[in-house]
């Protein structure tokens, strides 16, 4: 690259910040690097400023052709001239500096491009997945045995996959994202939504409930991806047809002071059903199945206003613009936030006499646009993200939770701390503070919940389902699933009574005026007070009766018959099993 070069048009702050940010990185490092800027940011203008700074070939690769037509038109604004590599656009350059292409046409047609690439640049790139065998992948091992020194970089709006989780490894403000090896390695510039509504950069969502009727898809399930199975859709928006015809008929009546509506609906039967319950003369239906040539013409109506409602089944979440767009309507289930934002994301540009983007989910998807994503799948409807601070680091982790009616965190679903320590002469580590943990009973290290052998001393950590198993077998083992604690106290002895769902019960007893068994509580119950988030050391029963409700309570206590036979028989508690995670039920779960 060649960043003396002055340059051809003006950035905004944050554009040139990306750009800058990109030049640094690539200074000091060849990993693979992200950017994430929101719907609307122009991704295509800081593509082009990167792809006028480079001295040497670049390619420019996204997976739909309107997104290669309209990276290179931002280019070519510039009085440059690039290729364009597209089978879908008719047109096979390969010669030129700069490329701007599509993934399909480049996997098919590798042989083409056997010169030294100097930089990939992929647009839309949380799409890239990590099979070795995709097509994305095939391009960049394919350029990478060229050029062992590639540097690849990434734009997205939404750095994350369902079923996947984030796309990167770390963020430049100091946080792991994923434990996992990624395509990416590092988020290097990222702009919050927040940033461009409050800097009206782009215009401000107004969310409001479906108050008059509603689909409920709360009995589906959908597949890793996000997406429900189209017969299934089907099958139930066949029972409830009233329900169309009443979401439409609001749809219409909001519609009167509005310039161009969008509604994305869940199958392609179910878009040509609203399409029936809307003006004829006013509506454009399209589908995967829409010819191209008639697709590309009800798509020119629509942005010349002669068309005001726009119906579509899955194909305008991305390479799609027109600022006019005020009132987006969601007659679709997703699982998937990052589908979620890229639909309101066709609402949110700029234009003449627009205030506001109406947005109405009618399908309960219940997304929050300004703190959208965890990094893992939401464990239920009633989850929310929440701030928890590391008692290790102090790092400000967002995890999922749940709060009480003044939003206090009384629970939360977070493992380990995604602070990333830096030194100055060490490389960036994970800080190794663990929320829930399972202890290794060989060398006592904490480890992931899901850990099958010891990071410390590397060896095998009993499985739970293995150690319930053996528990079942026996006949002098009692296990129960644990739906509570409650504690009495006599001294400093403290009995925790283990309570069955059913009713039956357990009971341990700590002397905590003994140093051993004082140790033994705080490692099982103090270390794990609050979800792991207020770790505390009890040192009296009297402390431990006042934090009670901050105590855990175990999915599964295992314990064996002692003191012989008849009177002097006794239940001895042998395993607590916390943060249990396999085949068999916990209390009160179906």
């Amino acid at each position: 690259m060649n960043p003396t070069a002055p340059p051809a048009f003006t950035l905004r702050d944050y554009q040139q910040d990306a750009v800058n940010a990109t030049l640094t990185h690539f200074r000091r490092s060849s990993d693979p690097a992200v950017i994430v800027l929101p719907t609307g940011a122009g991704k295509s203008l800081v593509i082009a400023e990167l792809a006028r700074l480079a001295r040497q070939r670049i390619l420019v690769m996204t997976h739909v052709r309107e997104l290669v037509e309209q990276n290179h038109a931002k280019y070519a604004a510039l009085g440059l001239e690039a290729g364009i590599f597209s089978a879908g656009l008719g047109r096979k350059e390969f010669s030129h500096q700069v490329t701007f292409a599509s993934v399909q046409s480049i996997a098919r047609n590798l042989e083409h491009f056997a010169t030294s690439f100097s930089l990939l640049i992929i647009d839309e790139c949380h799409r890239v997945g990590d099979d070795a065998d995709s097509q994305y992948q095939q391009v960049i091992n394919h350029l990478r045995s060229h050029n062992p020194a590639l540097k690849v970089l990434g734009l997205t709006a939404t750095p994350y996959r369902l079923g996947h989780g984030w796309i990167y490894r770390y963020h430049y403000r100091g946080f792991v994202r994923s434990e996992e090896p990624r395509v990416f390695e590092k988020c290097i510039f990222e702009l919050p939504l927040s940033h461009m509504i409050r800097h009206h950069y782009l215009t401000p969502p107004t969310v409001i409930n479906a108050a008059i009727a509603h689909y409920d898809f709360s009995s589906l399930t959908p597949s890793d991806n996000g997406h429900y199975p189209e017969r299934t859709l089907n099958s139930l928006l066949a029972k409830h047809p009233r329900v169309t015809r009443t979401i439409c008929e609001q749809i219409e009546d909001l519609a009167r002071d509005r310039q161009g509506i969008m509604l994305f609906a869940a199958t392609v039967e179910h878009a040509h059903e609203i399409g029936r319950y809307l003006p004829a003369s006013e509506t454009a239906v399209i589908t995967g199945a829409t010819p191209g040539d008639e697709r590309e013409r009800l798509l020119n109506d629509f942005k010349a206003k002669r068309l005001k409602y726009l119906v579509n089944v899955a194909v305008l979440t991305t390479g799609f613009d027109a600022p006019h767009v005020d009132l987006i309507a969601i007659l679709r289930p997703t699982a998937s936030v990052s589908l979620y934002q890229q639909i309101v994301g066709r609402g949110l540009r700029l234009s003449d006499g627009k205030k506001d983007c109406l947005v109405i989910d009618y399908a309960g998807n219940d997304f929050n646009l300004h703190h959208p994503e965890v990094g893992t799948p939401r464990p239920d409807s009633d989850s929310t993200p929440v701030q928890v601070f590391c008692p290790g680091c102090g790092f400000a982790n967002i995890f999922w939770g749940k709060t009480d009616a003044s939003g206090q965190v009384i629970e939360h679903y977070g493992r380990r701390c995604q602070g990333l320590l830096e030194t100055e002469d060490t490389v960036p580590q994970q800080c190794d503070y663990r929320f829930r943990f399972k202890e290794c009973p060989h060398c006592g290290a904490e480890n992931d919940i899901a850990a099958r052998y010891c990071h410390r001393c590397h060896e095998a950590i009993i499985d739970p389902d293995d150690l319930l198993k053996r528990a079942l077998q026996l006949k002098d083992a009692k296990i129960i699933r644990c739906a509570g604690i409650s504690l009495m106290a006599d001294g400093e002895c403290l009995t925790v009574i283990y309570q069955e769902e059913q009713g039956d019960e357990l009971r341990e007893r700590f002397h905590l005026d003994r140093p051993a068994q004082r140790a033994v509580f705080n490692r099982l119950f103090g270390r794990r007070c609050s979800n792991g988030s207020r770790p505390h050391r009890f040192n009296t029963a009297a402390e431990v009766l006042a934090a009670q409700q901050q105590l855990p309570a175990p999915d599964f206590v295992i314990a064996r018959q002692a003191g012989g036979k008849g009177r002097n028989a006794y239940w001895q508690v042998r395993e607590r099993l916390f943060d249990y995670q396999g085949r068999y039920r916990k209390a009160n779960r179906m």
